[in-house]
């Protein structure tokens, strides 16, 4: 499966912005999509990720209630809503697929991680 991230941009602080992961190839249900970001001089940090099968869904605690992950099956499609956005959202988001062969709780870990997109730049501006 290959990767494609896009829709990032320059938004005011307090805006919106909606991040698209399109995959080319197969997604399985056991699959787990996730989002990344990282910041200059900064780690690269989990944002949210979406199960497959269930669409269930987890977040990082700073994005709780601002942002929401979604997935379309028809179009192979993972989006990321980013609402209220502030100075500390500026960074590079990615989107990567964990592959499993079962069912297993979404990790925030990158490492678990196994194929990755280009990353998007998002930038928020004061």
């Amino acid at each position: 499966v290959q990767l494609q991230a896009s829709g990032g941009g320059l938004v005011q602080a307090g805006g919106s912005l909606r991040l698209s992961c399109a995959a080319s190839g197969d997604i399985f249900a056991t699959d787990v999509i996730g989002w990344f970001r990282q910041a200059p001089g900064k780690e690269r940090e989990f944002v949210a990720g979406i199960r497959w099968r269930d669409a269930k869904s987890n977040y990082r605690d700073s994005v709780k209630g601002r942002f929401t992950i979604s997935r379309d099956s028809a179009r192979n499609t993972v989006y990321l809503q980013m609402n209220t956005v502030n100075s500390e959202d500026t960074a590079v988001y990615s989107c990567a697929v964990q592959r499993n062969t079962r069912v297993t709780p979404i990790s925030q870990s990158a490492s678990l991680y196994d194929t990755w997109g280009q990353g998007t730049q998002v930038t928020v501006s004061s």
